[in-house]
């Protein structure tokens, strides 16, 4: 990539990149991206690019929105900071945690505050582990998560991660944390079985799993309703209709990881509500805020609520929290960017220009380099296999997924690699059907490109 020297030496010698490949970063140079208007973001050479990712999955209301950075100013030169420890609170927190309640698809009887996803799901987990010793249940601390799953990058949340390289080498996961089936079809369903007949075994697997460990011993699953970085996996018909159950008969807690479903993604204010999921606590994050501020939040429903305080008693305190958790100014733009939601309608929004997206995305099935279009709402992946009858994917070493998503920035489309090849689109929700089409066409050139560039290298006959 041509990056100016002074830049690229500045990072590369100064910056550790999560989720990069270092050794390959040394000699590539970052990408420096200077500003961002709408769905575009551009780079210090005045290069506009197509966020086809909104950042990480996040920025829903696009860049440069003027009431978010309106309410951030507001915020900040009335009360810049304070706290949630040792009782103190403040007006944002307060009305966000009322207004959240409203709105999730779980009974929520109160909302705690982190700044991050990761910091979220780590905290499923403490408040598991604390709740049921507060109801007497010392053994019920085991946590389900799935193959491929992504739930964070903590040692607790990199735990319920179920993707290999998230654990080789942090010598994780920890102990207590288990892996069941990953309900992607194309890949792991048997030769000739349905939808719902793979549903129907990862399900009984599921079942196995609890009985072999003793529900005894089983506090919480839980589950992405689209799982992102594992993949952009939709749930194949009927799932978790029968995975509750499942967790139902055991009593179970079942946690829905909302991080990268929430507020519209999927066609519904919640991913849950898509799929017809029926959580116990929620985990959100991301589009809380349109990412413009880090924040990160878990719904306690009022059973647990009532073993965290009856803990706390005997404890003396509820020893847990983040400084930055429930910050004034990240609360702010939060109320903001739900107001927003509901004013502009995102839900409808989506709606509407889903089947556009969906329609383009599955378009894509007919190049020789995809395997499987799989998405819903705006959001979408294609597998790129080596060949498409036996689904055969490109060995490892090919670094085709890399290779990929850089064509795709010269062609001025920000996309994202995930789970090897697979190429995934999760644009702002305030996209148009033009800009829809433009960011297609843009792939679709990258395709050709990445085609004749697998045949140059002699990865394909």
């Amino acid at each position: 990539m041509d990056v100016p020297s002074n830049f690229a030496a500045r990072d590369i010698e100064s910056l550790l990149h999560p989720a990069t490949h270092l050794a390959s970063h040394r000699s590539v140079g970052p990408l420096i991206l200077e500003r961002g208007e709408g769905c575009l973001v551009y780079d210090n050479r005045g290069k506009s690019y197509i966020e086809g990712l909104a950042g990480l999955w996040c920025t829903s209301l696009g860049y440069g929105n003027s009431e978010l950075i309106e309410a951030a100013r507001e915020q900040m030169s009335r009360l810049s900071f304070t706290h949630l420890f040792g009782g103190k609170s403040h007006e944002p927190a307060i009305a966000l945690a009322e207004k959240l309640k409203e709105m999730v698809p779980a009974p929520a009887s109160k909302v705690f505050f982190t700044a991050s996803g990761s910091e979220a799901n780590d905290s499923q987990i403490k408040l598991q582990w604390y709740a049921n010793n507060g109801m007497g249940r010392p053994k019920k601390k085991k946590i389900i998560s799935r193959q491929r799953a992504y739930h964070g990058v903590t040692v607790a949340s990199a735990s319920l991660t179920g993707l290999p390289a998230f654990h080789a080498d942090f010598d994780l996961p920890m102990a207590g944390v288990l892996h069941t089936d990953c309900p992607h079809h194309y890949r792991n369903a048997l030769p000739g079985e349905s939808e719902e007949e793979f549903a129907d075994r990862l399900a009984a697997s599921l079942e196995a799993m609890i009985e072999r460990e003793g529900a005894e011993t089983i506090a919480a699953f839980i589950a992405e309703p689209v799982m992102g970085a594992g993949g952009v996996v939709v749930p194949p018909r009927t799932y978790f209709a029968k995975i509750q159950a499942v967790l139902s008969r055991h009593d179970i807690a079942f946690i829905a990881d909302e991080v990268i479903c929430g507020f519209g993604r999927t066609g519904e204010m919640f991913g849950s509500q898509t799929f017809d999921m029926k959580p116990d606590s929620v985990t959100i994050a991301k589009a809380l805020t349109s990412a413009y501020m880090p924040l990160g939040a878990i719904t306690v429903s009022e059973p647990m609520y009532q073993a965290l305080l009856e803990e706390s008693k005997k404890q003396g305190v509820f020893a847990h929290g983040f400084t930055y958790g429930g910050h004034p100014v990240a609360c702010a733009v939060a109320l903001k960017t739900l107001e927003i939601y509901d004013r502009i309608d995102i839900v409808g929004h989506v709606k509407k220009v889903a089947p556009v997206f969906q329609a383009r995305l599955r378009d894509l099935m007919q190049h020789p380099l995809v395997g499987e279009a799989r998405g819903v709402g705006l959001i979408g992946a294609l597998e790129l296999v080596a060949d498409k009858a036996s689904k055969a994917p490109f060995p490892g070493k090919v670094g085709l997924g890399g290779k990929v998503v850089m064509l795709a920035q010269d062609e001025g489309l920000i996309c994202r690699a995930v789970a090897g090849d697979s190429i995934a689109l999760c644009p702002p929700l305030i996209i148009d059907e033009a800009t829809i089409g433009e960011m297609f066409d843009r792939l679709a050139r990258t395709l050709d490109k990445a085609e004749a560039w697998v045949r140059s290298e002699g990865h394909r006959g």
